[in-house]
């Protein structure tokens, strides 16, 4: 995903997570998680690493859509 081609401006709310292990069940409410907040209003695009830490960048059209999700 390239967040330069959206509209500026946009917003950006950035998550950490700390794992203690991997499980399927965390992945599948991931999952479920991404799946969700496609379907919200102002939702651009989501990026995502994990390993030990998990860093999930969201972008968002403005700030009304972060406070709605």
């Amino acid at each position: 995903m390239n967040p330069k081609k959206f509209q500026t401006p946009y917003y950006a709310v950035i998550f950490t997570s700390k794992l203690k292990m991997k499980s399927k069940a965390y992945e599948e409410m991931a999952n479920i998680m991404f799946t969700l907040a496609q379907e919200q209003q102002g939702f651009l695009g989501i990026e995502s690493a994990r390993e030990d830490l998990g860093i999930t960048v969201s972008y968002w059209k403005d700030l009304e859509s972060i406070k709605t999700w």
